[in-house]
């Protein structure tokens, strides 16, 4: 497929460029572009998911087919996204070789993921060599790629630790016929050697997060891959340090803030506290504990999302000023499906493939009473703007929310990473 070109205006006015790939609804995308990187090439293979890039990215886009926020607020909207639609593995990088500072994407996680089929390395949606090969083709600066915990669990840990290695070595190609075990022994071989050309050798650094610990109203575990190429030195670049804690919101709630500030009554609460967030992993060297400089502000909870939002007017029934905000029927709470909670960050939203059996497109009410979000709810618990457009019914709509990276959470990253490379 062939890459379509950035107008002369984005060109002259961006300082980084990056290779979106995996897009979705936007999620990354946007947060790298609210970071300050430039797309040369954003690709995305669903079709719902693709009308969604274009309607939010297109110069001029019609307000016709959306309803945006009564206030004007359009801060989503990102002119001129080139886009490729279609499958990943039709792209040819070459021509974008020498230009890319940043390969960027959310590798489908379906593979590793609860609700898949925990196929792992045998799924064919195992798209992890494509993004090697966009590497291998552009010789990014960086790579920004994000996945699900289950990447960590014991059965998959030594797949995945066998894709910290590829990246770290890319060129080291993976012959026709190799099993990837083979394939890990050598790229171990070759790490321990460390004799490398330094224009293709990389710096790995697994970062396992919760997205609350970044200013997002959900409880989010995911991992994110960041990668350096050995000849920028920067070998001693630190991720992003948490700004926000649930100790800080538990305190906020128990001194009554949290509730003057939302016009409820005081009613302190307790909650089991949460474990201790894993470390970073390093690919190569030893990488220094993150200083906490500053104190950290309280986790953001669904009441601090949604709480200027109005009530749902009715089932189905389109909220005038808002876009996305309508009712749906048939919430109710049982056993193993119990609701979100107003005062709590939200439970990991999900694309919901096979269902969501565990309530977590739940409200519970002040009153008691239950309801299933609506999607502009659940778009703000994500972080995306009040303009950002989406495709199709409400399950493609909620599809592509619960496929996507937060956008604060993507932002986080993205901007450590456009730090590292712009000093």
């Amino acid at each position: 497929m062939a890459v379509p070109e950035l107008s002369s205006a984005e060109l002259s006015s961006a300082e980084l460029f990056s290779v979106e790939l995996f897009t979705g609804g936007g999620g990354l995308a946007l947060a790298m572009h609210r970071a300050g990187f430039a797309h040369l090439l954003v690709n995305e293979l669903e079709r719902r998911a693709c009308e969604t890039l274009l309607a939010n990215t297109s110069a001029g886009r019609a307000h016709s087919r959306t309803a945006t926020r009564a206030d004007g607020r359009a801060d989503g909207r990102a002119a001129g996204w080139p886009l490729v639609p279609g499958d990943v593995r039709a792209v040819d990088f070459a021509e974008l070789a020498g230009r890319v500072d940043v390969v960027a994407g959310g590798v489908p996680c379906q593979p590793w993921s609860l609700g898949g089929a925990h196929r792992g390395w045998e799924d064919p949606r195992n798209l992890w060599p494509e993004l090697f090969r966009c590497v291998r083709e552009t010789r990014p600066r960086a790579v920004l790629a994000e996945n699900v915990r289950g990447l960590l669990r014991p059965s998959f840990q030594p797949y995945y630790s066998y894709i910290l290695r590829e990246l770290a070595l890319p060129f080291e190609r993976r012959v026709e016929g190799e099993d990837w075990r083979d394939h890990d022994r050598r790229l171990a071989k070759s790490l321990d050697r460390d004799r490398a050309d330094p224009a293709e050798r990389y710096d790995v650094w697994c970062l396992p997060v919760n997205a609350a610990d970044y200013g997002v109203p959900q409880i989010r575990q995911r991992v994110f891959v960041v990668a350096f190429r050995r000849d920028l030195g920067l070998t001693d670049w630190h991720p992003p340090t948490p700004t926000h804690a649930e100790s800080a919101l538990l305190a906020d709630q128990a001194s009554g803030e949290y509730w003057e500030r939302h016009g409820v009554p005081f009613a302190p609460r307790t909650h089991t506290q949460r474990a201790a967030p894993r470390p970073p992993l390093r690919i190569g060297a030893q990488c220094k504990a993150p200083r906490m400089d500053t104190p950290l502000a309280a986790w953001r909870t669904v009441r601090d999302a949604i709480a200027d939002l109005p009530e749902p007017l009715g089932d189905r029934v389109e909220h005038p000023g808002w876009l996305h905000h309508y009712g749906w029927p048939g919430a109710r709470v049982y056993r193993g499906h119990t609701p979100n909670e107003l005062d709590r960050p939200a439970k990991t939203v999900k694309a919901g493939v096979h269902g969501v059996p565990g309530g977590e497109s739940v409200l519970r009410r002040d009153d008691g009473s239950v309801r299933y979000l609506t999607v502009r709810e659940v778009a703000r618990i994500m972080t995306f703007p009040d303009d950002w457009w989406l495709a199709g019914p409400r399950g493609e709509q909620m599809r592509q929310l619960g496929n996507a990276v937060p956008i604060a959470l993507g932002e986080a990253m993205a901007a450590a990473v456009r730090t590292a490379l712009s000093a």
